[in-house]
């Protein structure tokens, strides 16, 4: 039985630009954490989703209709070809200036805590995998749904290739966007590596 991950925060209410403007969010990948006020997107057909798709074969959304977007432990579960065609596609659909946040399990954090021999920063339990290193595989393809480990200069490097810039790490919590409604959906802070960027002016 895979284990349960830890539990996400709370979730925003009608979200509004400073000036009061109603704008577009999207949350693409949001799967049973379908959230009011924003375009909940998924491939899985959940409560709360709004529009049931899948990134590979396009976003049912003119160019340009989003102030920002959020993916959360989604750009993992797909094939290394896959992924810069999607980060493309969610450029597309970002105004200019739109910021991208992104959470995805942070590679280098778990080869640190296994180097260091701290068995407690692994969700895996003992009657899955004893060893430490038994741990980090497995935490590392999460039960076989991670398909693409991320480090942040991979994932910074295929953000540019799609056309991001200002391409940077955040901590857990922390945005150069509006805080309250960017980062509401983090999660798992021990493991995440969390990167923003924009689509270009």
């Amino acid at each position: 039985m895979v284990p349960s991950r830890p539990a996400r925060r709370s979730w925003p209410n009608e979200p509004l630009s400073p000036a009061g403007r109603r704008f577009w969010l999207l949350h693409f990948g949001c799967g049973p954490h379908a959230a009011r006020g924003w375009i909940n997107v998924d491939r899985r057909r959940l409560a709360g989703v709004d529009i049931l798709t899948d990134v590979r074969t396009g976003l049912p959304f003119r160019s340009g209709c989003f102030e920002a977007a959020v993916a959360i432990h989604v750009l993992q579960d797909l094939a290394y070809l896959e992924i810069g065609p999607a980060l493309a596609e969610l450029l597309r659909v970002l105004r200019p200036g739109g910021l991208l946040r992104l959470a995805v399990p942070d590679l280098e954090r778990a080869i640190d805590a296994f180097r260091r021999g701290d068995p407690a920063y692994f969700h895996v339990p003992d009657a899955d995998a004893a060893s430490l290193g038994g741990k980090l595989v497995a935490q590392l393809v999460w039960y076989g749904s991670v398909r693409t480990p991320f480090t942040f200069d991979a994932l910074a490097e295929l953000l540019e290739r799609a056309g991001f810039r200002e391409i940077r790490r955040r901590a857990f919590g922390c945005s150069s966007g509006d805080r309250a409604l960017l980062t509401c959906f983090d999660n798992r802070p021990r493991e995440s590596l969390f990167v923003e960027a924009r689509r270009p002016c």
